[in-house]
């Protein structure tokens, strides 16, 4: 497969994820939007992945970028059919290009936290072999708060009632990361405004705080990870 990577920052790339493409022979190109590229034509790719990052999902008057990166997803998904992957601002953005809403969440979700799936989420594909309840990395203040019409919900948290969501047989969101690998812990620690953010949320020194809980669950993470990816292909060849 040739995959068309949409970027809103360097550090939130497919993390883990490229590894497996390489592994397996796929190609992908990253397009930095917040660094003025633009995508090229949706035509030349097999599929679409939309990456987290730092803005939200809402603020186009700042990034006047992401209108136009809306109305791209919007074209490939519900126009053209192109096979999708959105996590974190990618999944705020697909169900804003849909027709959803996305608000600021009333409790920010930060570190190593669990999701469970929905009836709909563990009986489909895309979470196929993992348990009902698992753990992920958590980062978002914000979140969607309407699925567009036809959306289903597959995993939900006490917090963000939509965790992931799917559009049809050929879009897959979600706001928690499996992409992560010890670059992304890496790169999320030094970057100074995240600092406060880890003190909120995990009390004094949450950078270490942080670090230990990714430490101690990244090869379980990983796991989960994969299998995401596995289970994101096969949905993928069945379009």
């Amino acid at each position: 497969m040739k995959i068309l990577v949409l970027q809103h920052a360097r550090t939130e790339n497919p993390g883990i994820f490229r590894k497996f493409l390489c592994e397996d022979g796929h190609e992908y190109v990253p397009v930095q939007l917040d660094e003025g590229e633009t995508p090229p034509s949706i035509d030349e790719f097999d599929a679409l992945w939309v990456m987290g990052g730092p803005m939200d999902s809402w603020q186009e008057s700042r990034y006047s970028w992401l209108r136009r990166e809306i109305e791209f997803i919007r074209d490939a998904v519900e126009v053209r059919g192109v096979p999708f992957l959105g996590i974190g601002l990618g999944h705020q953005l697909l169900a804003m290009a849909l027709g959803g809403e996305c608000a600021r969440a009333k409790l920010p979700e930060i570190g190593v936290m669990s999701v469970q799936l929905t009836e709909i989420g563990a009986t489909g594909v895309i979470f196929d072999d993992l348990p009902d309840i698992f753990s992920c990395l958590q980062w978002h203040n914000s979140e969607v708060a309407k699925m567009p019409s036809g959306a289903s919900c597959l995993a939900t948290s006490p917090n963000c009632a939509v965790q992931a969501m799917s559009w049809g047989p050929r879009a897959y969101s979600m706001q928690f990361h499996v992409e992560i690998e010890a670059e992304t812990i890496a790169n999320l620690i030094a970057t100074p405004a995240h600092k406060s953010a880890l003190d909120a949320a995990l009390g004094e020194d949450g950078i270490s705080t942080f670090k230990v809980q990714c430490d101690n669950q990244m090869v379980a993470l990983n796991t989960i990870g994969e299998r995401v990816y596995i289970n994101w292909l096969q949905t993928a060849a069945q379009i």
